[in-house]
Formats: structure tokens, C-alpha cells, sequence
């Protein structure tokens, strides 16, 4: 009976480490994941001067969530996982699901013109849909404000329509004929929410958003300057001063002025919001919680080529692609101290979500971290030292490589520069015999292979990490 026992006892350990050591296994993995994530963080923290909050979720669990940095640079009051953040143009995604809700609910339809709602803007042929899909060749209220408007008075929407009205500004091209980005849109899709549910646009995605997701961290926010309003845990967003040497409030810089007079314009941005409730916002939009599943899947649907070098498209407020880790619908923001960026893994079910309050470059992050998570190989971020490299030397890299894009580098005296279309360059920095780093406070890098002749034969772009390869061109 003993050794029965005995037996028995080793027969059920066996089969106990069956369900254990997998399990031991796992945990260990996601420690070590998590261990990379942070210390890639870290990285960019330390040497390329990333501040913000990042969340990593799989299949809606979150397998990393952290703060990097400071809420106020001036108060030195630190983030943590529940500050408030502008999300820029992510917010578009919040206005596309406002028009669509009422599309649901048969307050309009996507084929309305423009005109039905707002007949004094001089706009014929314009749909709602050619709005989501920044296909109405609205012109640019932003550039024109900018000329025109008294930079003393804070505009709102129906300041910025009367504008318009008033301006007659012309078509960028006629409606449906090309795909180009379009605030202007967004900011009248937000008042076309006013006009059919006959609430604030505040008030609407409050109630029929925010509130229904629990996303109770999220609101649409007219900011300290045309309000006088004030969010608790707040993330003031920064701008760096190469020759202060210091983070500055955009207010403060002159160049930035529109931070104020264009800070009542809604629906194209304004949205604010923390990286927990995008979550739950994320899992909304995969599971057609507020929208029916047809119209969401509408939503994300590949409306309009945006980009066809990587053939990216544009559905409603979201931009979809495929990579190499699989299909992503994403989008990113940008406005004075913010830059921003959430987006899914459709195949993977992988939400990736990073915020910065400083502007530093979080959708090249958020790509790092995707391939870190899907253990793809990574440059993990370091200080760059130059070295001295004289002008024969500079000269064996000069030349066109290609990827899906083309860089061009040339010489001038003994500097290497990269010079894009437009004629910019900016300056490549050797930091060892084959290898340079952007000279511009970016985590990018450009190193040459060699073939057995010592000539060049391509050329790998790191950016944030990730590396892409460039053929030498003949």
C-alpha cells in the first residue's frame, strides 16, 4: 500500500506540474516582458527625454501600465496611472462614434450634405461621409485663422463657421477627388452633433459615451484658457526650449500662440482622457458596445488610401493597415505638449496606448513596444557619443537607398546629412566606423553594412528601435 502510495503520489506531482510549470513558465515570461518594456522606458526617459503614461493590454488584460515623468514640469508634480491627458487628434475617433450614434438612432444619414445642416457655408457636394473620410477638400480653417483672425479672441465653432461663411474660403479640391487630413471637418462634424441632438457637444458625448462606458475620467475639456476650467490630476503639456535648456507652457511661446485663440474649436481634438478609460473606450470599439455591429464595422472599414507607400487607409476617425505583426487600426495626436497614440492589434488583440505630455514621439514608441511584446528584434535606446570622421571616409555613404521610401544622403565638406524631399537635411552624427545617429535628440540611427570589398551594400534605419532595411541603389 506504501509504495502504492508512494507511486500515486508521484503520478499526481507529475501530472500537477502539467498545469504548474506552465503556469510557473508564463509568469516568468510576462516578468521578463514587463522587465523590457520598463527598461525601454527607461531608456527613452533617460536619453531621448520621454514623459508620459503607457498601457499595454492583451485581449483586453492589462499586461503593463506605467508613468514616466512629470504631470507639471514647473511644480515638478509627477504622473501617475490616473492623470489626464489631451488625446489631439485621437479625439476624432469619439466624434466619428457621436455622428454614427445618431445615424443608429435615424437622426441623419452618412449621404446628408453638409449643407442641410450649415447652408451658409459656401460648400456644395459635401457629404458627412466624405467628412469622416478627410475626403471634402474642406479648406484648412487652422492656416486661415491663422492669417485672418483676431489672434486676441478665443474661437469657438460657431466662430469658426461664421468664419468660413464669411471668408468664402475655396475648396483644397473637389469633394471625393483626393484624401487629405481635415480638422476643419471634424470641428464642423462636432457641431452637426450640436445641431441634431440639440445639446452641447460636451453634454452628448458625456451622456451618451463616457458615462455609458464608466470612462468617468473623460470629458471634453475647453481647457484653462477659454473656460477657466480646471481638471484634478491634470497633465500639462510642455514644450522644450533647445536654447533654454528648459520645458515652457506653449501659452508662453510666440510661435504657439494659436494654443489660444483656437482653443474653443471642438471635435477635431479636446477629448481628454487617461490610458485606463482608452482601454475601456478600445474594448467598446472591438466588442460594438454603443454602436450596432454593422455600423462599427463600417467604422473601421478601409475607406480612403491615405498612404500608398504603406498602403495605409482611412476609415471613420481611425487609420487602418497591415504590418508586419498584422492588421493595426489606429490613430495618433499632436497639438503643443502633446503627442499621442492608441491602436490595436486586430489579429492579436493587442492595445497599445502611450500619451506624452512633451511632445515626444509616441506612435514611434508605441511601433517599439508592439515588437518588443511580439519578440521581434529591438535596439534598445543609449546615449550617442560622436566620433571624428573625415570627409573620405564620410564620402563611401553617400548615395540613394531604398526601402518603401528612399533616403538620399550626401556630403557637405565632412559632414553626412540626409536630405529629404523639399530640400531639409538634417545632420547624421558617426558614432562608430559604420554607424550614425540623427542629430536632432530622436532615437534614430542609420547603419551600413559592407560587403567583402568594403562597399556598401545597404543601409538599416533604426527608429525608436526598430529597424528597417535600405537597399543601395546602383
Amino acid at each position: 500500500m506504501k509504495n502504492q502510495f508512494n507511486t500515486l503520489l508521484i503520478l499526481l506531482s507529475f501530472a500537477l506540474s502539467l498545469f504548474v510549470l506552465p503556469g510557473c513558465q508564463a509568469k516568468k515570461e510576462n516578468n521578463n516582458l514587463v522587465t523590457t518594456l520598463d527598461e525601454y522606458l527607461i531608456g527613452q526617459a533617460t536619453h531621448f527625454r520621454f514623459n508620459g503614461n503607457v498601457l499595454v493590454a492583451d485581449k483586453g488584460e492589462i499586461i503593463f501600465q506605467k508613468s514616466y515623468g512629470f504631470a507639471d514640469f514647473d511644480t515638478k508634480r509627477m504622473l501617475n496611472d490616473s492623470s489626464v491627458f489631451e488625446l489631439a487628434s485621437v479625439s476624432k475617433q469619439f466624434t466619428a462614434t457621436a455622428i454614427l450614434l445618431l445615424k443608429d438612432k435615424g437622426k441623419l444619414q452618412l449621404t446628408d450634405s453638409l449643407k442641410q445642416y450649415f447652408p451658409e457655408l459656401p460648400y456644395s457636394g459635401v457629404t458627412l461621409y466624405q467628412m469622416l473620410t478627410h475626403t471634402s477638400g474642406l479648406p484648412d480653417y487652422e492656416r486661415a485663422m491663422n492669417e485672418k483672425w483676431d489672434h486676441s479672441k478665443i474661437a469657438f465653432n460657431k466662430d469658426m463657421i461664421a468664419f468660413l461663411a464669411k471668408e468664402k474660403l475655396p475648396f483644397s479640391f473637389p469633394p471625393s477627388t483626393q484624401w487629405e487630413y481635415s480638422n476643419t471637418a471634424f470641428a464642423i462634424l462636432a457641431s452637426i452633433v450640436e445641431k441634431v441632438s440639440g445639446q452641447t457637444f460636451s453634454e452628448f458625448m458625456a451622456q451618451n459615451i463616457f458615462q455609458p462606458l464608466q470612462m468617468n475620467r473623460t470629458r471634453i475639456y475647453n481647457t484653462r484658457r477659454s473656460l477657466k476650467d480646471t481638471i484634478s490630476n491634470y497633465a500639462f503639456g510642455f514644450v522644450y526650449n533647445d536654447s533654454l535648456k528648459t520645458y515652457l507652457l506653449p501659452d508662453s511661446v510666440a510661435e504657439l500662440k494659436f494654443v489660444f485663440y483656437l482653443d474653443g474649436i471642438q471635435g477635431d481634438g479636446i477629448v481628454n482622457s487617461t490610458t485606463a478609460d482608452l482601454l475601456k473606450w478600445d474594448r467598446a470599439v472591438k466588442n460594438h458596445t454603443l454602436l450596432n455591429e454593422e455600423t462599427q464595422n463600417e467604422m473601421l472599414k478601409e475607406h480612403a488610401l491615405a498612404d500608398t507607400l504603406i498602403k495605409g487607409y482611412y476609415g471613420f476617425g481611425v487609420g487602418v493597415r497591415k504590418s508586419e505583426l498584422g492588421n493595426i487600426i489606429a490613430h495618433s495626436g499632436g497639438w503643443p505638449g502633446y503627442t499621442t497614440y492608441l491602436g490595436r492589434n486586430v489579429d492579436k488583440d493587442q492595445t497599445y496606448i502611450v500619451l506624452s505630455n512633451n511632445n515626444a514621439n509616441s506612435p514611434a514608441i508605441a511601433e517599439a513596444l508592439q515588437h518588443i511584446v511580439n519578440g521581434k528584434p529591438m535596439v534598445m535606446p543609449y546615449q550617442h557619443k560622436e566620433i571624428k570622421m573625415d570627409s573620405t571616409e564620410i564620402e563611401q555613404f553617400v548615395g540613394k537607398y531604398k526601402d518603401k521610401n528612399e533616403m538620399s544622403l550626401e556630403r557637405i565638406g565632412n559632414k553626412l546629412f540626409r536630405t529629404y524631399p523639399g530640400g531639409y537635411k538634417i545632420e547624421l552624427k558617426p558614432e562608430s566606423p559604420t554607424k550614425f545617429y540623427f542629430d536632432d535628440s530622436s532615437d534614430r540611427q542609420v547603419e551600413f553594412e559592407m560587403d567583402a570589398n568594403k562597399k556598401v551594400t545597404k543601409a538599416w534605419v533604426i527608429n525608436y528601435g526598430v529597424k528597417t532595411e535600405f537597399i543601395r541603389q546602383k
